[in-house]
């Protein structure tokens, strides 16, 4: 058999053995010993390629990959992975194609600008590696997407995409839309520039109850809206250290926000299902509350005398610092659902039930086999209280030029 049958073979019907990382280290010694190319004539991009066609297929978007790839291979693979995403964007048509939010990851990713059909050749001259470690990445990046799991599937894949996406269609709820989330955005950043801890909380809080405001209103409103309409979806990706206690710090923001949480364990991706101003407002917390409780923590261990602050403690500060938070939230969002009620008088049960209820019909049909969850194990003591402290002084106003 020639190199390059054996290689392809490998790649098609062996590539799970590939994400062990001592076989694939092994055969990236035998590839280079042999002095097989990276990518003899275009074979392992085509491979490749056709790999993500399936990782598609399995309910993963380009995010999802990128992240995954961080985790489970190597952060040396993210710019191959990168890279093939936007080979893979270019033939696709993905820049008149794609959805929204495939679109908007590809963005992000800088994966929509440009595309090599040589991906792996060009990549690998580009590195300047090692052949064997080259294919090492190559082989370990191969076996993550042979044994990708099959995740829900939120946004259609390539192969259902039509010929090219609708235009967007503004509407007057749009426009009311826009201007409400305008009116949080401001706020936040006033809240997050403040050099005053308690005027930062008296932002912070008034922007939890804006947004919880600003949700009741839209339901209020809208009587002839669908109760489900306005329901989506969108994945946060957490990295280590301590996955699951920053799950609880972003389960603690989404439940103050009338958002539902579902999480992969193991693979550090949370789904979040809910409104989509909802959605906006827990990824713009989330992601400053990161920032903040990694500041704290830093200071919390620096307070540890005689002994450095150990992962019981950090862990245990992180899980006090997300319960502290949530608290925090669900009384902004209390006294927000309390003025509302004095200022209109309308019994809000109906319509916050209908809320809830769309939210939790589509996280039935959409993750019908989940199951609810809660952490029971033992923590540090002086990491918990140290991160309640820590939630006490944090600032809960993320600042970003735009939601969503």
């Amino acid at each position: 058999m020639t190199d390059d049958a054996w290689l392809a073979e490998l790649l098609h019907d062996r590539g799970g053995l590939l994400a062990d990382a001592g076989v694939a280290q092994e055969v990236a010694a035998t590839l280079a010993a042999r002095r097989v190319p990276p990518d003899p004539g275009g074979l392992v991009t085509r491979m490749l390629l056709e790999a993500l066609d399936e990782v598609w297929e399995r309910g993963w978007q380009p995010a999802d990959l990128a992240h995954a790839a961080r985790k489970d291979a190597t952060a040396a693979s993210v710019p191959l992975v990168v890279a093939l995403i936007a080979e893979h964007a270019r033939r696709s048509g993905a820049a008149r194609r794609a959805p929204q939010a495939w679109l908007d990851q590809l963005q992000d990713l800088d994966a929509l600008a440009h595309g090599d059909a040589e991906v792996v050749a060009t990549w690998t001259r580009t590195g300047r590696r090692p052949p064997i470690e080259s294919w090492r990445i190559v082989l370990l990046l191969a076996g993550l997407l042979r044994t990708a799991a099959r995740l829900e599937v939120l946004v259609p894949p390539p192969s259902r995409w039509g010929a090219a996406r609708p235009a967007p269609s503004g509407t007057a709820a749009q426009a009311e839309d826009d201007r409400a989330l305008r009116r949080i955005r401001g706020l936040l950043a006033k809240a997050e520039s403040s050099e005053f801890a308690e005027e930062a909380e008296t932002l912070t809080a008034k922007a939890q109850e804006l947004m919880t405001r600003y949700a009741v209103d839209a339901a209020l409103l809208s009587p002839g809206r669908p109760a489900g309409a306005a329901v989506g979806t969108r994945r946060v990706h957490v990295a280590e250290p301590y996955v699951r206690a920053k799950m609880q710090l972003l389960a603690a923001v989404s439940e103050a926000n009338d958002v539902r949480l579902v999480w992969y364990q193991g693979l550090g991706i949370a789904n979040l299902v809910g409104g989509g101003a909802d959605l906006d407002a827990v990824e713009l917390l989330f992601t400053s509350l990161l920032l903040q409780v990694a500041q704290g923590l830093a200071g919390a261990e620096g307070a540890v005398v005689g002994r450095p602050a150990s992962r019981a403690f950090r862990r245990a500060f992180l899980l006090g610092y997300a319960h502290r938070i949530g608290e925090r939230l669900q009384a902004a969002r209390q006294r927000a659902t309390a003025d509302v009620v004095a200022e209109r008088g309308p019994d809000l049960r109906p319509v916050l039930r209908s809320r809830r209820e769309a939210v939790e019909k589509a996280v039935a049909e959409l993750f019908p086999k989940v199951r609810s969850g809660r952490s029971r194990s033992s923590v540090d003591a002086g990491g918990w209280y140290a991160g309640r402290s820590a939630a006490e002084r944090a600032d809960v106003a993320p600042r970003r030029t735009h939601l969503g």
